[in-house]
């Protein structure tokens, strides 16, 4: 017809006028059946190139297929890069899909490996069932058990970075209400353990008397205790108080406390009296630090006293912990049978001093010359503070009296010294007035000098447990025997 275009002329040309054969029919409809229209124009056309732009319509009905380009180098080399990249995608994504597909069983064995690792990172060693999973960081406590802000900030603000061993496995037993005994080196955050469970399940004030005790063997440990209640406590309207004397027993009992900080000693003759200066029936934590000292028996333990606090303490919802560096065997006994469904939890090697002290012993010959020794050691030159253990009051004076004109700043603090006069002792020794300090068991339980540098046992303990205790108060630098 008139539409054909030149295309279609060379075609019926080459069709009708060169193959007029039938055998160069058959031929080229051979060899056409093996190209499409596109090659034989292509061939035939002296490789000229079909316009698809101006004869679309002659290229659609004589069924020319547009060829598409031969891939260069650089292109197929990029489509294979493509290709990898999204097989990797590919995989990526079946690896992903994979993961999500987890069984509870996977999800439950995956989280015990994770607590597993945390507790051997930690050297936490628990005994018990059902022990709840030990804290990540101080966040999980909101997550976890919804403390108040308040508390959370004064974490914060009283330089708490990471819980320490102890902190990470007796907060959330204590927060899950249960009975602990928890044994971890002097200085190792055993109070904090405590304090902070007590401050978030009383939460806030209650005019109905004391629902905490805390029982220290040493008015200057529980001094110190009351000290970390107090600034732990900021904003929670909780109060905290340490009783000394009749006179201030009467007063704080009217003003309703809900933490009492106090020793033994005191506190049961503050129950004997007629009326009880104070009422415990209501108590519903009852926390005993320094333990093993308190359940030795004899006169310098506590074992009487504790007999009748317990029983003093008669609420049905009363929660107890033991904690201490030591733990005695008589003592673990005890709390097997006595504690309901009792978690104990260790950090380290149980009843052994702590893995930071440098431990050295210096060979003297004879008592004369332990002071040689002594006055060796300050001449090579030695970092204060420094506390300085005796066996005895009389040794600690005989010793004070020795060193007090070398001018090294040293002072003695025992039982038989006015109680100011011990508070000042160890006000000075704490802001660096007081250089060494010479001292008896009374300091070697629970007190927390920071940035002791030295401990010097010029008399040996008498047990591997006074021993322990000694060195291991506030993480020393060094102890030297």
């Amino acid at each position: 017809g008139t539409t054909l275009s030149a295309f279609s002329s060379l075609y019926y040309y080459l069709d009708f006028k060169k193959l007029r054969s039938k055998s160069r029919s058959r031929h080229w409809q051979n060899i056409s059946e093996r190209m499409d229209g596109n090659k034989l124009f292509w061939k035939l056309g002296a490789f000229a190139k079909f316009d698809f732009k101006r004869f679309g319509a002659d290229a659609e009905r004589l069924k020319v297929i547009k060829q598409k380009p031969e891939p260069t180098e650089v292109s197929k080399t990029q489509d294979n890069q493509a290709d990898q990249s999204g097989k990797r995608n590919d995989s990526e994504k079946k690896k992903k899909k994979k993961k999500k597909k987890q069984s509870p069983a996977q999800i439950a064995s995956k989280k015990l490996e994770e607590i597993r690792q945390l507790r051997n990172k930690h050297h936490i060693h628990v005994l018990g069932t059902d022990i709840p999973d030990p804290l990540g960081s101080f966040e999980d406590l909101v997550a976890d058990y919804k403390v108040q802000p308040e508390l959370l900030r004064n974490i914060n603000s009283q330089g708490y970075k990471e819980p320490t061993g102890i902190q990470r496995q007796a907060i959330p037993v204590l927060m899950n209400e249960r009975d602990i005994m928890a044994c971890a080196p002097t200085g190792s955050g055993k109070t904090a353990a405590f304090i902070l469970p007590i401050l978030h399940h009383l939460r806030k004030a209650k005019n109905c008397g004391f629902r905490a005790v805390v029982l220290a063997p040493t008015r200057e440990l529980a001094k110190q205790i009351l000290l970390e209640f107090r600034k732990l406590s900021k904003g929670t309207g909780l109060r905290c108080c340490f009783i000394e004397k009749e006179s201030t027993a009467l007063k704080k009992a009217k003003q309703q406390y809900d933490i009492l900080v106090t020793t033994p000693n005191r506190l049961v003759y503050m129950l004997q009296t007629e009326p009880p200066l104070v009422i415990v029936k209501d108590v519903e934590w009852l926390i005993v630090d320094e333990s093993d000292k308190l359940f030795e028996a004899g006169k310098r333990g506590f074992r009487d006293q504790l007999g009748a606090i317990y029983k003093a303490c008669s609420s049905p919802k009363l929660h107890r912990a033991m904690f201490s560096a030591t733990f005695a065997q008589d003592v673990e006994e005890w709390c097997k049978l006595n504690l309901d469904n009792v978690v104990q939890v260790y950090v380290g090697a149980k009843n052994t001093a702590t893995n930071t002290v440098d431990q050295r012993l210096i060979f003297t010959g004879d008592e004369d010359g332990k002071l040689v020794a002594f006055r060796n050691l300050i001449k090579e030159g030695i970092s204060p503070p420094v506390l300085v253990f005796v066996q005895s009051k009389e040794r600690a004076r005989e010793l004070h009296t020795e060193l007090m004109y070398d001018g090294i700043h040293i002072d003695v603090i025992h039982a038989d010294r006015p109680q100011d006069q011990r508070d000042q002792v160890i006000r000075d020794f704490r802001v660096g007035r007081t250089w060494f300090l010479v001292c008896t068991e009374l300091m070697g339980r629970g007190i927390d000098f920071k940035g002791v540098n030295l401990v010097i046992n010029y008399d040996f303990p008498t047990s591997a447990v006074s021993y322990i205790h000694r060195i291991g108060m506030s993480f020393m630098l060094d102890a030297i025997d």
